[in-house]
C-alpha cells in the first residue's frame, strides 16, 4: 500500500506540472522556462531568478501562478489526506484508479493541438479585451514582430552621442524605422525635445524600431557599451 501511495502521490504531482507547462506555453513562454518556473513555484524555491519576471509581468500566467504557489503549499497535507482516504477501506481500487484516469485525461487532452489552439486563441482574446496595456509584459506590447527591437542604450565619454543630440549624430532620423521612447538620466526620464538634447555621460536611451536600422544606425555606441560592461563584469545585455 505504501508503493502504491507513493506511486499516485508522484504521478498527480507530475501530471499537474506538466498541465501548467502546456498551458504556461500557450501563453507564449518557452518550454525550457515554463517547466523550470512551474517547478519552482510548486516547491517554492528557484522563483526568484530573472525568468520571474516573465510570469509576474504577464496576468493569465500570474493567475496560473497563484494556484501553482498555493498547491505547492498545501499539496502536502491535502494529497497524503486524500489519498490516505482513498486508500481506507471506504475506497477501493477502482475509486483510486478513476482519480489518476482523470488527471491523465486531462493531460493528454491538452495536449491535443486542437485543444491548445482553442485555448491559445482564448487567452489572447482575453488579454486583449480584458486586460489594460500597462499590465502587459514589454515582450506583448512591443516585440509582436520579429523584426521588432528595444535597446537600452548607455551612453559613455567614448560613444559617439556622448556631448551631442541624435539630430546631430543621426541627421535622417525622421526617415529610419527608428524612435526614441525616452532619455532615461538618473532618476527623471526626458520624453520631450529628445532629438535635440543633448547627451550625458550616463545617460541611457531607449530605442524602439527595426533591429538591422537600430544595429547600424548605432553599432559604434553599442560596441562601446558592450566593452564597458564586459569590463565592469556585467553580462552585456544590451536589449530586451
Amino acid at each position: 500500500m505504501n508503493f502504491l501511495f507513493l506511486l499516485i502521490y508522484f504521478g498527480i504531482i507530475t501530471t499537474v506540472i506538466e498541465i501548467h507547462v502546456i498551458l504556461f506555453q500557450l501563453t507564449g513562454l518557452k518550454s525550457e522556462v515554463s517547466r523550470f518556473q512551474v517547478i519552482s513555484m510548486m516547491t517554492g524555491t528557484g522563483f526568484t531568478t530573472g525568468e520571474s519576471e516573465l510570469i509576474l509581468g504577464h496576468p493569465i500566467r500570474r493567475k496560473l501562478a497563484i494556484f501553482l504557489i498555493l498547491f505547492g503549499a498545501f499539496s502536502l497535507a491535502v494529497i497524503i489526506s486524500s489519498i490516505s482516504n482513498l486508500l481506507s477501506e471506504e475506497f477501493g481500487t477502482k475509486d483510486i484508479l478513476l482519480v489518476i484516469g482523470g488527471v491523465i485525461f486531462l493531460f493528454f487532452v491538452l495536449k491535443l493541438g486542437p485543444i491548445q489552439k482553442v485555448l491559445f486563441n482564448l487567452f489572447n482574446k482575453k488579454m486583449k479585451s480584458n486586460i489594460e496595456l500597462g499590465d502587459l509584459p514589454i515582450r506583448e506590447v512591443f516585440l509582436t514582430d520579429k523584426e521588432h527591437y528595444l535597446l537600452n542604450l548607455h551612453i559613455y565619454e567614448d560613444s559617439c552621442l556622448f556631448h551631442k543630440t541624435i539630430n546631430q549624430v543621426i541627421k535622417d532620423h525622421d526617415q529610419l524605422d527608428v524612435v526614441i521612447l525616452f532619455i532615461k538620466r538618473g532618476e527623471v526620464k526626458i520624453t520631450t525635445n529628445i532629438y535635440h538634447t543633448k547627451l550625458h555621460e550616463g545617460d541611457q536611451i531607449l530605442l524602439f524600431g527595426n533591429k538591422q536600422v537600430i544595429r547600424e544606425k548605432f553599432k559604434n555606441d553599442i560596441k562601446i557599451m558592450e566593452e564597458e560592461l564586459k569590463n565592469q563584469n556585467h553580462t552585456p545585455i544590451s536589449d530586451y
